[in-house]
């Protein structure tokens, strides 16, 4: 981080500003944060936030270089990222349905993108996630913590105490059914209270928190290193107003969707998204499509739509690189994310005699 801002890749007037208002290196601009650094030179904001993401993937470049000696590319073999993707664990979601189609669950390392229409499930499914990541590892866990990023004030705590009570009592009943030693130990650890100081919630109102947040992240996971999940719900809204100049907030969510990748691979951690669905019209007919651009798409590893069937809550696969497009269903209740249920079978006697499968009884047995 003591690299001189002389040798930054910005702009010449830029670079001039900055060494004429006193920074010399790049760590004190990013201490200065984009709306300190907007008054000492005297740029807008937006400027400022461009500025400290180019000088952030600098450092980190620079740091990349210093770690890996003298050559600044990793090397290794198809084998060895088979073994380390094999290696990496999985956050269920409580319903079999989707994390059967997701190959698991929602896996550590990848960006996961939800989208869909307003009520279908997005934040309850991210809420549902930042309890199950705290899963004890005998429960089939990776006993991790949560961040969560808010940018449309969705998180309810209320509800995150639903979800957790409940996913406490469910590794209750797993300990008593086997009562196996790790399983009681762990749940000694394991209860509502550890669970939600486990969920660091930031608020961020506009996109300049919410990039200012994520570029700040890997300080604060460095210090957090427990933490194996990354919501950002959503990343569609700060950026859907107050934008005139399009080429700029490409460039901004270019950067954004960098740093989200750099985060899930440095920390070992899975990041999940949320996104908002627009209207997009041609050919005399429209449809209804995730927000931000086509461009957009190429950010995320896996894609999930959920959408509605009449009543029925559906949740398409859309992109994966190893699992194939599918649609489940899928139920919130008042325990959480969950499965369908089948309908419950009600015989009576009416329906018995009905019944063309049965045999009829005769008169002399009755």
């Amino acid at each position: 981080m003591q690299r001189d801002v002389g040798s930054l890749p910005l702009a010449p007037a830029l670079r001039a500003r900055l060494v004429a208002a006193g920074f010399q290196t790049a760590q004190e601009l990013l201490e200065t944060g984009p709306c300190g650094l907007s008054k000492e030179i005297g740029i807008s904001k937006e400027e400022a936030l461009e500025a400290l993401q180019v000088v952030r993937q600098e450092c980190h470049g620079d740091a990349a270089r210093t770690a890996g000696g003298s050559g600044a590319t990793r090397k290794c073999t198809a084998l060895e990222l088979l073994e380390e993707e094999q290696a990496q664990g999985f956050i269920i979601t409580f319903c079999s349905a989707l994390d059967n189609i997701l190959g698991g669950g929602v896996q550590l390392t990848k960006i996961t993108e939800i989208c869909g229409a307003p009520g279908v499930g997005k934040t309850q499914l991210c809420m549902q996630l930042a309890v199950d990541v705290q899963i004890p590892e005998c429960f089939g866990g990776v006993a991790g913590e949560a961040v969560f990023i808010d940018t449309e004030g969705s998180f309810m705590v209320d509800r995150v105490v639903d979800i957790a009570t409940a996913c406490v009592r469910h590794c209750r009943l797993i300990a008593e059914a086997h009562q196996e030693e790790d399983h009681l130990k762990a749940l000694e650890t394991f209860f509502l209270e550890s669970i939600l100081s486990h969920i660091y919630y930031f608020r961020c109102r506009d996109y300049i928190e919410l990039l200012a947040q994520v570029y700040l992240l890997p300080d604060f996971l460095s210090e957090h290193s427990k933490v194996r999940l990354v919501v950002v719900d959503g990343i569609a809204f700060p950026f859907r107003h107050d934008f005139e100049d399009l080429s700029l907030r490409t460039r901004l969510l270019n950067g954004l969707a960098q740093q989200l990748i750099i985060i899930a691979n440095d920390h070992k951690s899975a990041v999940v998204l949320t996104n908002q669905m627009t209207t997009r019209i041609g050919q005399g007919q429209s449809t209804l499509v995730p927000a931000l651009g086509e461009s957009w798409g190429h950010a995320a590893t896996v894609r999930l739509i959920f959408h509605w069937d009449n009543s029925q809550r559906l949740a398409t696969l859309y992109k994966s690189p190893s699992q194939k497009e599918s649609t489940i269903p899928f139920n919130i209740t008042s325990h959480g994310f969950r499965d369908v249920q089948p309908p419950a079978v009600t015989q009576n006697a009416e329906d018995t005699e009905m019944n063309p499968r049965k045999r009829p009884r005769r008169e002399e047995e009755k």
